[in-house]
């Protein structure tokens, strides 16, 4: 049996070297939302799951989507998914293993003829990752009927509308809404995703169980100060943006040290306007990202780090202007598919270790209308959004035992109506 998982690990693998062939650039792998690019790989995509025997279609916003069916027409959906959208110089893994795992899935289903109490749909989701439009779950927004139409004015670098961009793409914005599932049809979801972080792999077990996804705020903050020539303005009477941002950047990671238990703060951006090595900075422009399962303990240091930004600004006399761009609440697996999940690990004889994920997926907007689970998988040193990314074969082939096992479990405990 080993060995049947290894022979299955192998074509994923091939499957994962061929999609990260395509890509925007030669280094790493680009294939970001409704580029040439990620078309090409889509298409890929799309032909293994017709090769499989599975009807598949494009939706309105671009995710890859493929049925297999109940023989019970009033069943409800349980979907596998994952996205095939990547940052930029990506790792070949992220996301992607998660959609050739549910093929693979698809495929063992299909050999067996199997009966299914519910029917399976698999979604390849167009964009997650959100490089393209500054978004986050595009995709997933979609079928779980959350999209908000104002995001079509959304413009990219080039001054493309996501309204223009997936007209270019063959889509209709127009017939997004009919592209939900509805929530009443829903049974649950499962998504299979590298860990993202170092536990796994520094303790050498395969797999986890994902509990909650941390919740999330993005900020853009900007300082505005006076630029000045860099030998003529006194040290007092300087109004230096870069000061004020750089004061600012270590007390968001002095603060998060000092309240730790799973909170995060990174500042990822920073750009200083008219930079020049004799000039004082007169404007720059970060980000903040903080993160934390826990929705007080998110708030908390929201609020805490605004003040502090706003206390700093005035002795400074720069300006501070702070912009809330995104923010989604921590969210808890479901309990009993995670039950179900942690036997399978159990009964496919690994220990079962429970994780929080600090990333965001797809999982996080499902789980407004259905019951959602996770299964993380060893990756190396908890290397990801980057080349480096990679996956063990013995790691993937024992990943495939557990979810072989789960879908089983689920078999035989979702009555059939």
């Amino acid at each position: 049996m080993q060995h049947e998982y290894l022979a299955r690990a192998e074509r994923i693998m091939q499957r994962i070297q061929q999609l990260a062939a395509i890509s925007e650039e030669a280094d790493g792998v680009t294939r970001t939302f409704g580029t040439p690019a990620f078309l090409e790989g889509r298409d890929l995509v799309q032909r293994w799951l017709e090769a499989a025997g599975l009807p598949t279609r494009v939706d309105g916003i671009g995710n890859l989507r493929a049925r297999l069916e109940s023989r019970n027409p009033d069943a409800k959906t349980f979907v596998l998914a994952s996205h095939i959208d990547t940052v930029v110089n990506a790792g070949k893994f992220d996301g992607p293993l998660g959609v050739l795992m549910g093929l693979d899935l698809l495929e063992q289903l299909i050999e067996q003829k199997a009966d299914l109490p519910f029917h399976i749909e698999l979604i390849a989701f167009s964009d997650e990752e959100g490089v393209r439009f500054h978004t986050t779950y595009l995709g997933s927004q979609v079928v779980t009927g959350a999209f908000d139409h104002a995001l079509l004015a959304r413009t990219d670098a080039a001054g493309v509308t996501l309204d223009q961009a997936l007209t270019i793409m063959g889509g209709d914005a127009s017939q997004l809404a009919l592209d939900a599932i509805p929530a009443a049809e829903w049974l649950g979801y499962f998504e299979m995703h590298i860990e993202q972080g170092p536990v796994l792999w520094e303790r050498n077990v395969p797999v986890a169980l994902v509990t909650a996804i941390a919740g999330q705020q993005r900020v853009e903050l900007v300082f505005r100060g006076m630029a000045g020539h860099a030998g003529t303005v006194p040290m007092a009477m300087r109004q230096d943006a870069l000061c004020a941002a750089a004061e600012f950047v270590l007390t968001a990671e002095q603060f998060a040290q000092a309240h730790g238990q799973g909170l995060v703060a990174t500042v990822g951006k920073l750009n200083i306007s008219h930079a020049a090595s004799n000039v004082i900075p007169g404007e720059v422009t970060c980000t903040l990202d903080l993160r934390s399962p826990n929705q007080a303990q998110l708030a908390d240091a929201y609020r805490a780090l605004l003040n502090f930004a706003e206390g700093l600004a005035a002795p400074r006399n720069v300006e501070l202007v702070w912009k809330l761009v995104q923010q989604t609440a921590p969210v808890a697996c479901s309990q009993p598919l995670n039950d179900l999940l942690g036997q399978a690990i159990t009964e496919t004889g690994y220990e079962t270790i429970s994780l929080v994920s600090g990333a965001g997926h797809d999982a996080v907007p499902v789980s407004a209308v259905a019951p959602a689970t996770m299964l993380f998988i060893r990756c190396y040193k908890g290397i990801s959004h980057n080349p480096l990314e990679d996956v063990e074969l013995p790691d993937l082939a024992a990943a495939i035992a557990v979810a072989d096992r789960f879908i089983s479990l689920l078999r035989t405990q979702t009555p059939t109506r």
